[in-house]
């Protein structure tokens, strides 16, 4: 069996602190056996992180996606702009998405559907709410 531990930066960093901690990450992850690690920066470091990177073992991952292709979905990303930029996990469902943009679980399967045929990988967040993990009573897993 192979573990996944998935590091989502939120909305953290910024350009520097992005490109070092990739590079460290990816340094400590050469190590590790039976265990796969993924990375999700802010959309805006993905290229970045993408090419401190390469030859690593460590997978990068994107925060959200929309369902669509392309179109007027301004701020939004489509699921083969992240398969360009080297994404092969996209993290679906977070409560803050389902809380403050009140993302519902149609939403949620749309993007699911539109992840899988896209080859990536969705990693669905589910049964947390975002009052729980605000007061420390849970621990947020995806």
């Amino acid at each position: 069996m192979t573990y996944l531990i998935a590091g989502n930066w939120k909305m953290n960093t910024v350009g520097d602190e992005a490109t070092r901690l990739a590079g460290e990450i990816a340094a400590r992850a050469r190590d590790l056996s039976r265990v796969e690690v993924m990375v999700a920066p802010p959309f805006v470091w993905l290229a970045a992180v993408a090419e401190v990177l390469v030859g690593s073992p460590v997978a990068l991952g994107a925060q959200n996606m929309h369902w669509a292709e392309s179109g007027a979905f301004t701020g939004e990303i489509a699921p083969g702009m992240l398969r360009d930029l080297g994404c092969r996990y996209v993290i679906l469902g977070h409560s803050e998405r389902r809380s403050y943009f009140h993302e519902s679980d149609e939403w949620i399967n749309r993007k699911v559907k539109a992840a899988y045929a896209h080859d990536l990988t969705p990693i669905v967040c589910v049964g947390e709410t975002l009052q729980e993990r605000e007061s420390g009573r849970t621990l947020e897993i995806v």
